[in-house]
């Protein structure tokens, strides 16, 4: 009768390259295991809620208003929401421009936000509201005015040209601006009466204001020492002092009495 002999005996390295693989299945199962048992762990504990929510670009509202309108706070599971449709809300705001919000870490939210340029304060009789560079006029209360006023542009589409105009006016020019008037007699022309910060007058039309205001600092730079008037820039632009605008005489410097009597 012949002998029976295993293969594996005549060939030992097959019996080792099957050891070899069954290890790797082993490895690569407890590898998955050990996986999924640290994810149900971490969802299970702390350090998958949200822990911090930090916003940047905040000033128009504060921090806790835009908290409020992600509808994210703190506790909540850091996998519950999408980045992108908690910017998409923020944009919805009227006053935001843009929003990203991303996920820092294992427990933090970051909220970047870039509103809308504030340009000034719309005059409301008794009251203010700020002016946004997309001709949003906010209810919110005003407390400190730092900033040009404009008096007489309640209608949006004379605030929207008005808006147009000041989006190209230098800001080192802008910043010399205290108030703009629109002429509320002259419906189709749009005259306006700037007053500025340094106590000068300008008089331009509206649709050319920012054309005309840019050149303020050189024409006020042809000026003598301390001299004041109206700079009009309706169709060119040339100076009058407020003696010649406004049909007064300046008075002459009053001499001392008791210098007269010596």
């Amino acid at each position: 009768m012949d002998k029976v002999i295993d293969i594996e005996e005549r060939i030992p390295s097959l019996r080792d390259r099957r050891k070899k693989r069954t290890n790797r299945k082993f490895v690569a199962l407890l590898i998955i295991f050990l996986t999924l048992l640290a994810i149900l762990l971490y969802s299970q504990s702390k350090y998958s809620e949200i822990q911090t929510i930090t916003i940047k670009g905040a000033v128009l509202f504060n921090q806790e208003s835009y908290q409020a309108a992600s509808g994210l706070a703190n506790g909540d599971s850091m996998w519950s929401f999408d980045t992108r449709t908690v910017a998409q809300k923020l944009e919805k705001l009227e006053w935001v421009e843009g929003a990203s919000v991303k996920k820092n870490w294992l427990t933090g939210v970051e909220i970047e936000l870039k509103e809308y340029v504030q340009m000034g304060y719309l005059d409301r009789g008794n009251s203010y509201q700020i002016v946004l560079s997309n001709n949003l006029a906010l209810k919110q209360p005003v407390t400190v005015i730092d900033g040009p006023i404009y008096s007489n542009f309640d209608d949006e589409k004379k605030r929207g040209k008005l808006i147009d105009q000041l989006t190209d006016i230098k800001p080192e020019v802008l910043q010399l601006i205290s108030q703009i008037i629109l002429d509320s007699e002259e419906q189709d022309a749009d005259f306006v009466t700037l007053y500025m910060n340094d106590g000068n007058e300008v008089r331009g039309i509206l649709s050319t204001l920012a054309d005309k205001i840019n050149y303020y600092p050189s024409v006020i730079a042809q000026l003598e020492k301390d001299q004041k008037g109206v700079i009009d820039m309706e169709v060119g632009i040339f100076f009058r002092s407020y003696a010649d605008a406004y049909g007064f005489a300046e008075e002459d410097p009053i001499e001392d009495e008791n210098a007269e009597e010596e």
